[in-house]
C-alpha cells in the first residue's frame, strides 16, 4: 500500500479546501493520504505539504530520520522552500502519484551546546541556527569563531549561522548575501554588530563556526533552530554550528533554475536584460 502524508496549514480554510481536492486525487489513484499521527514507519513515500515555509519547516521535523522527501504547496507569502503554488495542488498529486519528480539533497545544520556547568544539548536546523538576545534593552556580548580558532568580539543583537537555503530567510533580513542553494557553504551573519570587523561570512562546509556567549554579557541568549527550537543559554555558553549529518529531501517538479524563483519571489525587475549580450 503506498502512502502518502499530507500536512496541512492548522488554521487556513484554503488550505483545508486544498487538502480535500488533493487526498481525493491521491485516493482516485490507489494512493493512501495520511496525517503526521499516521507516520509511524519508513514507508511513507513521500510528504505534501500545504502551507507557507513554516508548515514546511514543521513538515521536515515530522519525516527527520525517514528519508522521506517532501514537496510544498505554497499558501503563505514569500514561500521559498515551496515547489509550487496552490493552483497547482491537484497536478502535484497527480505527479507525487506517477513519481514524476526528482529530489534534491539540501545541505541542514547539527548545533551543540555546551553550557557552563558542562552539560551539552544537541538540535539541528534547515534554514538557521540564530543566537539572539534575550534582553532587549542590552547589547549580547559574543566571541565568533571558525575551525577552533577565535576571530572576533563584539557586542550586537544576535548572529545568524545559516545553510545556503536559509541564505533567503533569517539571514537575508540580517544583512546577509544570497547563496544559491547548490553552493555547499555555510555563513555567518552578524546582526546589528556594534564592531569594524562585523561583516557576513561565507566559510566551507566543513567548517565548525562557533559562538560564545562572553562572561561580561549582562544577560544570557536564544538559540532558535529555524525560529521554531528555542534553547535559553547563560553567559559562558559555547555554541558550535557544523553541517548537518542528516539533509533534507526536497522534491522538485520543475527544471526552472534558481534565478527565476529569485526573480520570481522577490518580484525583482529584469526589463533591460538582453541575455548574452554585452
Amino acid at each position: 500500500m503506498r502512502r502518502i502524508l499530507l500536512l496541512v496549514h492548522p488554521t487556513r480554510p484554503e488550505a483545508q479546501e486544498t487538502a480535500a481536492l488533493v487526498s481525493d486525487e491521491l485516493r482516485r489513484n490507489g494512493v493512501t493520504p495520511i496525517g503526521e499521527e499516521d507516520v509511524d514507519g519508513d514507508d511513507v513515500e513521500l510528504a505534501i505539504v500545504l502551507g507557507g515555509d513554516g508548515t514546511i519547516l514543521r513538515a521536515a521535523e515530522v519525516i527527520r530520520g525517514r528519508g522521506t522527501p517532501l514537496v510544498g504547496v505554497n499558501l503563505g507569502h514569500v514561500g521559498f522552500l515551496a515547489e509550487s503554488e496552490v493552483e497547482e495542488a491537484v497536478d502535484v498529486a497527480r505527479r507525487a502519484v506517477a513519481r514524476d519528480y526528482v529530489v534534491e539533497e539540501r545541505m541542514t545544520l547539527d548545533v551543540t551546546i555546551t553550557f557552563p556547568d558542562g552539560t551539552v544539548q544537541s538540535n539541528w536546523a534547515i534554514n538557521e541556527v540564530s543566537v539572539e538576545k534575550d534582553d532587549r534593552s542590552r547589547m549580547l556580548e559574543v566571541a565568533v569563531g571558525i575551525d577552533g580558532r577565535g576571530l572576533s568580539s563584539f557586542g550586537c543583537d544576535g548572529v545568524v549561522l545559516a545553510t545556503p537555503t536559509g541564505s533567503t530567510a533569517y539571514a537575508f533580513s540580517a544583512g546577509g548575501p544570497v547563496v544559491w542553494p547548490d553552493v555547499e557553504a555555510m555563513l555567518v551573519v552578524p546582526n546589528s554588530a556594534h564592531a569594524l570587523f562585523a561583516r557576513p561570512l561565507v566559510v566551507a562546509p566543513t567548517s565548525t563556526m562557533a559562538v560564545e556567549i562572553l562572561a561580561r554579557s549582562f544577560s544570557g541568549a536564544q538559540v532558535w533552530c529555524d525560529g521554531r527550537r528555542r534553547i535559553d543559554v547563560p553567559p559562558g555558553s559555547h555554541i558550535e554550528v557544523v553541517r548537518g549529518a542528516e539533509p533534507v529531501r526536497i522534491a522538485r517538479l520543475h527544471t526552472a533554475p534558481f534565478t527565476d524563483r529569485l526573480v520570481r519571489k522577490f518580484d525583482l525587475p529584469v526589463s533591460g536584460w538582453r541575455g548574452g549580450g554585452s
